[in-house]
């Protein structure tokens, strides 16, 4: 019989640090034992991060025990950023890390396509046209062949369109399309050469009530033969945790999307309907009838009669009573012809072996940020904790792969620890986004090298190979470099290992508006990113443009230091918008880049580099006013931009506002979804619509229905929805022309609405209280008009404005029509 701790207790690790080497508790190794003793694979299916089913993902690991992964077509970049700034790309990047912190939580792999996020969709047809369909089809079938699924489970249902979400029935319908033709060798041909040709055993649509006109219909729906009902509600005694408590803290990792969640307890049905493929002998387990035991590979059976024993005998006080066993499992592993199962086994039960034997092995760097060429100390660390005979015979350095012959015993805990100098390769790519490294379309990201589609994140190729012999048996154990340091607080952090430019050249801001001839500085910091750091920087402008001085000597002594530089820019007299790269030159190399760094405690801090660019706007912008209280929402630029425009901007403590302390403010603005995410607003509406009511302007961007904090946003009601318009080119048209909205102090035209980017605007009122006047009427293609996109009333001596048009995208973008027409907003009773 197998020891088991009595009252043992596991806490679920969130260590959000996935660059420290792994430290597997007992119950840990267990746990990894049993999902090495099943061969059987899920794919869950959809288009965004926050679509999984993290209840189903978490079951089929922790449960099941299966491989399962998540695909999301998209990295998420269109959407709506709760926590900071970052929109678009640095966006994606944010909700590529939160999937990868839920699936740390709930046991997932994590894949993605090509496609990029554009913002919302309204049908597939706009969906597949915007992405390259075909692309995003052969990744979708690439990853199947390389995951081999026995079971996919889309979230979305294919037979719906116009439902819902376009990427959510596209993520479907290309699934259903895959399902068919992942066996055909003739169908991208081009992948065969790293994979093979799979079929998959059966597809699902993971259904609910929501997909239903009622619960009664529903309910007879779902007692079709053709549908699974499962409770996925089960508790985990190892963990001390239910399903449903595992799935919430998973989904809670979506941060930027506020998606918190509270852990439940108790029975949580699951629905899934058969699409494509075999029946289920039951109604109850998506694996019935595939043979999911090591038998379904040759010369497998062996190997599963010893790790069965493995399970049914293992010690949880003394885990290396396993390794002779394991040891035995591994060797027999490494014979398989089944390159697949091969693969997958062999690194599972390696990592089983290593938690097993106490093995601890580390490489670590002394310096974060490393450029190509240079040379770095690097200090190893490996320690044996069991009775075992392990010795380490080498290490190699990789990706030169230099051989360091060691020798040496590692006797039961006693440490072994050395330095090493390293070179990193003077033709080392920087380890940015692989998908940012080059430009793509608006519908997809372009990735050139066909082993990375589908990787979450761009693989570290700096790593050191362990050679150890347990018993006998020789086993690689390769290990990223990572770097740690201690905080005084914190104490041992670790972060990733980075290869950056040699320098840093970066704008301080994103765009800079000349709304007259008057000069502006504009400013460029220049990071260090090695010793002695000296060239030259300059700034290029076309003809018209006037720039002093014309460049600046760069002296930096230490790494990590930073100077800013500041030019005087002169615009030319007609209206121009220009696009202007930083140039820094040093020993005949051009560096243009920019290393951004996004820093959030919930996900591994993150390194890009990009191109460093700055828009330079000369725009014909007339205002009134002067002072303008900001209170900010969910994370904008707007202030800056009304900085630019000539304003003078006091972003406000929500709650310390009056409306006597208001009065100052020509006007106020909230920002994007304030009333979502500022608590403080539900007892502070009233002080603002005092100020509207006392002569004030109130400009309040747009918010989503759910989660408002007060019951009525304005001072008449109007009712929020989820009507919006998606194609940024939609015809707008003036339903008031004669509003000073577009008259005063800028005359707004049709042209202002040209070069508007991802769409027009999002969740605008549907129904509005009569004393609110429209002025913009727009519509996407084949759908009526909707005149919510900007509602004004006139209350009291004041003027309340409410509009869902997404300033927060078309400021940062350098759209001079949006600057123009948010001036007119606040310029309304002046």
């Amino acid at each position: 019989m197998r020891k088991i701790l009595p009252f043992l207790f596991l806490l679920l690790s969130l260590n959000i640090n996935a660059q420290a080497p792994q430290k597997l508790s007992a119950s840990e190794i267990y746990e990894k034992i049993e999902k090495l003793n099943f061969l059987g694979s899920v794919l869950y299916l959809a288009a965004h991060p926050d679509d999984e089913n993290t209840r189903l993902i978490s079951y089929f690991s922790n449960q099941k025990h299966a491989r399962t992964a998540y695909l999301s077509l998209t990295r998420g970049d269109g959407g709506q950023n709760l926590i900071g700034p970052e929109i678009r790309e640095q966006l994606g990047l944010i909700r590529t890390q939160e999937l990868l912190a839920a699936r740390r939580i709930d046991g997932g792999q994590q894949f993605f396509s090509r496609a990029n996020d554009f913002g919302y969709s309204k049908n597939p047809d706009e969906t597949l046209k915007t992405w390259n369909k075909d692309e995003v089809l052969s990744d979708v079938v690439w990853v199947i062949r390389n995951f081999k699924p026995d079971v996919i489970i889309n979230r979305f249902d294919h037979r719906t369109p116009g439902t819902t979400h376009g990427h959510h029935t596209s993520s479907a319908i290309l699934s259903v399309e895959a399902f068919d033709i992942t066996k055909d060798k003739s169908i991208y041909p081009d992948q065969l050469e790293y994979t093979s040709t799979w079929q998959p055993e059966r597809m699902f649509f993971n259904t609910s009530s929501w997909f239903f006109s009622n619960q009664q219909a529903f309910r007879e729906a779902t007692k079709d033969e053709k549908y699974l009902t499962f409770d996925t509600g089960v508790y985990f005694p190892l963990k001390g945790l239910s399903n449903p408590e595992i799935a919430s803290l998973s989904r809670s990792q979506h941060q930027s999307q506020g998606f918190g969640s509270t852990g439940s307890r108790g029975s949580e049905m699951e629905y899934l309907e058969l699409i494509k493929g075999s029946q289920p002998a039951s109604r109850e387990d998506v694996f019935s009838g595939i043979n999911t035991s090591w038998t379904r590979v040759e010369g497998g059976a062996e190997i599963g009669e010893i790790l069965g024993d493995v399970q049914q005998n293992f010690d949880f006080t003394n885990p290396s009573a396993s390794l002779p066993q394991l040891l035995e499992a591994y060797n027999l592993i490494q014979k398989l012809e089944d390159e697949h199962w091969k693969s997958i086994k062999s690194e599972e039960i390696k990592s089983i072996i290593e938690a097993c034997a106490g093995l601890y092995l580390e490489a670590v760097s002394n310096s974060e940020f490393v450029s190509p060429g240079d040379n770095i100390r690097l200090n190893l660390e490996a320690i044996n904790r069991s009775n075992a005979q392990v010795e380490l015979k080498s290490i190699a350095l990789n990706p030169q792969n230099r051989i360091e012959e060691i020798a040496t015993v590692l006797r039961d805990n006693e440490d072994w620890q050395k330095s090493f100098e390293y070179k990193v390769p003077g033709d080392a790519s920087y380890t940015s986004p692989y998908w940012l490294n080059k430009e793509g379309t608006v519908g997809m990201y372009r990735v050139d090298n066909r082993k990375l589609i589908g990787k979450p994140e761009t693989p570290h190729t700096s790593s050191v190979t362990f050679k150890i012999s347990i018993n006998g048996t020789y086993i690689p154990f390769e290990k990223e470099i990572v770097y740690k340091y201690n905080d005084n607080v914190t104490g041992e952090n670790y972060e990733n290992f980075e290869i950056i430019p040699p320098v840093s050249v970066g704008f301080l801001d994103d765009v800079i508006l000349f709304p007259n001839q008057e000069s502006k500085n504009i400013r460029i910091k220049v990071t260090a990113e090695k010793d002695n750091t000296k060239g030259t920087l300059k700034l290029n402008l076309p003809s018209g443009w006037q720039i002093s001085p014309r460049s600046e000597a760069v002296n930096l002594p230490q790494k990590g230091s930073s100077i800013t530089y500041t030019f005087k820019i002169t615009p030319p007299s007609a209206q121009s918008e220009i696009w202007v790269n930083p140039v820094f030159e040093t020993s005949g190399e051009t560096y243009k880049e920019e290393v951004i760094t996004i820093d959030y405690p919930h996900i591994p801090t993150q390194t890009l580099v990009v191109p460093s660019k700055l828009k330079l706007a000369k725009i014909d912008i007339q205002k009134k006013g002067e002072n303008i209280g900001y209170i900010a929402g969910a994370g904008d630029v707007v202030p800056e931009i009304l900085r630019q425009i000539g304003y003078t901007v006091s972003v406000l403590n929500p709650a310390t506002i009056t409306a006597e302390s208001l009065a100052k403010f020509d006007a106020v603005v909230t920002g994007v979804r304030a009333y979502n995410v500022l608590e403080e607003l539900r007892y502070k509406n009233d002080e603002l619509l005092k100020y509207v009511e006392n002569g004030g302007t109130l400009v309040a961007q747009y918010n989503k229905d759910r989660g408002i904090t007060v019951n009525q946003i304005g001072p008449f009601p109007f009712e929020l929805s989820y009507d919006r318009v998606t194609e940024e080119d939609a015809e707008v048209n003036f339903v008031a022309p004669d509003s000073p909205v577009l008259n005063s102090p800028n005359k707004i035209t049709k042209t202002d609405f040209e070069g508007w980017v991802q769409e027009r605007g999002l969740y605008f009122p549907h129904t509005w209280d009569e004393n609110y006047s429209t002025v913009l009427s727009m519509h996407d293609k084949n759908e009526g008009s909707t005149e919510g996109s900007l509602l004004v009333a006139k209350y009291g001596k004041g003027h309340y404005v409410y509009t869902g048009l997404s300033f927060f995208r078309q400021f940062p973008a350098g759209v001079a029509g949006s600057y123009r027409l948010f001036a007119n907003l606040l310029s309304l009773g002046k």
